[in-house]
């Protein structure tokens, strides 16, 4: 039985099926701060450091679609990250990657953040992006 099973573990993992690990996204390239760090409050399924990023009112749009930020993002983080970050442009408040979603599954997407004088993100745009 241990000999199937981990057989099984390999042929999984030869693959390219995923485990149960979560998967670790290179931040580096991502220069703002502020995007850097939601974008690691996200993928760390950590509320409290993301919802803390954005003003109380900040707004959510999904592929232009005007969302509750709050409920939607309440529902999202710890069921959906960033697999990988692939292309960064307007000094990195624009973040293109593959994205899991355990509703959705796996796509390509953008997050177009929006930082008021503050620092704060007051806008997010999200949607399914081709690149």
């Amino acid at each position: 039985m241990k000999i199937v099973l981990i057989g099984l573990l390999f042929t999984c993992l030869a693959c390219g099926q995923p485990t149960n690990k979560m998967e670790k996204v290179n931040l580096e390239k991502i220069k703002n701060e502020t995007v850097k760090k939601a974008i690691e409050a996200l993928q760390n399924a950590d509320q409290t450091a993301w919802f803390s990023l954005f003003t109380e009112d900040a707004r959510l749009y999904d592929d232009g679609n005007k969302k509750n930020f709050k409920s939607f993002f309440a529902k999202a983080i710890g069921h959906e990250r960033f697999t990988s970050i692939d292309k960064i442009e307007n000094n990195s408040l624009l973040i293109y990657g593959k994205f899991h979603s355990d509703l959705w599954g796996n796509f390509q997407t953008y997050f177009k953040f929006e930082i008021n004088e503050k620092g704060k993100i007051n806008r997010l745009d999200i949607g399914q992006a081709e690149y």
